[in-house]
């Protein structure tokens, strides 16, 4: 045993060991901390940490505060987040949505946007007579569906102007927006509302936007249901309220 913990301790990188011990001695109570303390702390000498420091300092881990005191920098952020955003979106997703399902009795659905389509990644589905169920991989126009407009929300009116530059939207039936400009102020009153209920076809939803680390929209989530159901208006706030607890959740999960 003892053997085989000094053959483990000869691939141990003491330089690597350091630089990561540096950054974990950094909390919410110690925001800033001298090369002395850090060198104390380490047993070693101001010099012996001095490259660390340097290289930390270079490629974004540390800030240096005047001559001799460190901060976290900007790069331990970064990495944080960029391991939040990779998890697989739906992963994190489905559990609230299966919950929402389980709260409400209505069918949920998560979407992103590929170009001028929202794309249904996810889905909940409610297991009764009258419910709507949208198929994984299905495309719909995202200004023909309250979870499309969500996802357009984010953009201004320049980059919705670019999108939809050779996209005709007079061929859609009631109440999609027939013109750019219906669109950008649906849109704009959507951004303000931070909600969108939509109707169609005996059934209606209601979507919420789901946004990252950034505040970005990275996707979003609707309730669906039939329209008599949806048309309570006291049932329509207490299905809202929970849609939008759930976009919440599934947002910091993102880092949002």
């Amino acid at each position: 045993m003892a053997a085989d913990k000094e053959e483990l301790t000869d691939y141990r990188v003491p330089a690597l060991q350091r630089g990561l011990s540096i950054l974990q001695m950094f909390n919410a109570s110690e925001r800033s901390l001298s090369s002395n303390l850090i060198a104390e702390r380490l047993g070693v000498s101001v010099s012996a940490i001095y490259r660390i420091l340097v290289t930390l300092t270079d490629m974004g881990y540390l800030n240096k505060l005047g001559t001799n005191s460190y901060e976290l920098g900007p790069q331990v952020l970064c990495d944080g987040f960029a391991y939040l955003t990779s998890r697989d979106l739906v992963d994190i997703a489905m559990p609230h949505l299966n919950a929402l399902r389980d709260r409400t009795s209505l069918s949920c659905h998560l979407s992103v946007r590929e170009q001028t389509d929202s794309l249904y990644i996810g889905r909940a589905f409610a297991a009764q007579r009258l419910s709507v169920n949208i198929p994984i991989g299905t495309r719909i126009a995202c200004h023909c569906t309250a979870m499309g407009r969500m996802l357009l929300s984010d953009l201004d009116a320049t980059e919705v102007g670019r999108l939809y530059q050779h996209v005709r939207l007079d061929g859609y039936a009631p109440p999609a927006p027939k013109t750019l400009p219906e669109l950008l102020e649906l849109l704009e009153q959507d951004r303000q509302r931070g909600w969108v209920l939509h109707r169609s076809d005996y059934s209606a939803a209601i979507a919420c936007a789901i946004h990252d680390h950034q505040g970005k929209v990275v996707a979003a989530i609707n309730l669906s249901g039939p329209e008599a159901v949806m048309d309570n208006t006291a049932a329509q706030e207490r299905f809202l309220l929970s849609l939008q607890q759930c976009a919440q959740a599934i947002s910091q999960q993102l880092g949002g």
